[in-house]
This record gives structure tokens, C-alpha cells and sequence, in this order.
């Protein structure tokens, strides 16, 4: 286990996160929200991903061109039988999803497919007030 406070996330964000569990498609907070903002993890706070590179790709989980930091990291993921790179978050080991060869062309061709329950939103009008204000420029 990590050594962030687990206490209060929910049973999802805890499978998700420290167990490798994937939420259900279509049924999660974020597949279809598109508000200005970042992405964090959900356990340690670290900067994740941008609206701005944020797609619907109509797989059901929130997806993303490319991550905005460093803070993600790519693994072999032998699971299920299959042949997939893991993205986990850099300090917390968070699991947070995927990423596959089939995003948009004209933005890499990569796609993050990624759980909601991993990610904490953070809106564009609140990133001053919670100490993310390095990242307001992303947006003017």
C-alpha cells in the first residue's frame, strides 16, 4: 500500500487505484465531462492530464491525447492474457488505466484511456485557490 491517506477514498477510487480494478464503462464521473480544468490523482494530488487534451473517443472512460507531466509512467501489463502498457501516476503508484495506438493521428495517435476513479478535477476558475495556479496559462 502507499503511504498517501487512503481513508477517504471511495470503494471504487480504492479498488481502482491500489488494486488494479477498472470501473465500468459509461458509468463513471468523467467519460462525458468536458469543464476547463486538470486532472489530478486522486490519491497523491499530482498533475495529470489537461481538458485541453481530453477527447470522446466512445469507449466509456475519460480519454487523453498525451499527459501535461511527467507524473505518468507506462509499464507492461501482461494481465488478462493480453499484451497492454499500464499508466500509473509517478509518486503514489496509483493505477489509473491504459494507453493504446488508436488515438487522434493529428494529436500523436496515442489515447489515455483512463478510470474516473483515479482522477480528482480540477476546474480552470479554482486552480489559483487550490495551488495549481502554474497551470492557468494552459487555458488563456
Amino acid at each position: 500500500m502507499s503511504n498517501y491517506d487512503l481513508s477517504k477514498l471511495t470503494p471504487m477510487q480504492l479498488q481502482v487505484t491500489q488494486k488494479n480494478a477498472t470501473e465500468p464503462p459509461f458509468k463513471n464521473e468523467f467519460f462525458d465531462f468536458f469543464e476547463e480544468g486538470i486532472y489530478v490523482d486522486i490519491v497523491s494530488k499530482e498533475v495529470l492530464f489537461s481538458s485541453l487534451d481530453k477527447f470522446d473517443s466512445h469507449c466509456g472512460w475519460p480519454s487523453f491525447t498525451k499527459p501535461i507531466e511527467t507524473n505518468v509512467i507506462e509499464k507492461k501489463d501482461f494481465s488478462y492474457g493480453m499484451v497492454r502498457i499500464e499508466v500509473r501516476s509517478r509518486d503514489a503508484d496509483s493505477h489509473l488505466g491504459h494507453v493504446f495506438n488508436d488515438g487522434p493521428e493529428d494529436k500523436g495517435g496515442l489515447r489515455y484511456c483512463i478510470n474516473s476513479a483515479s482522477l480528482e478535477f480540477i476546474p480552470k476558475k479554482d486552480l489559483v485557490k487550490r495551488g495549481y495556479e502554474a497551470y492557468l496559462s494552459l487555458f488563456e
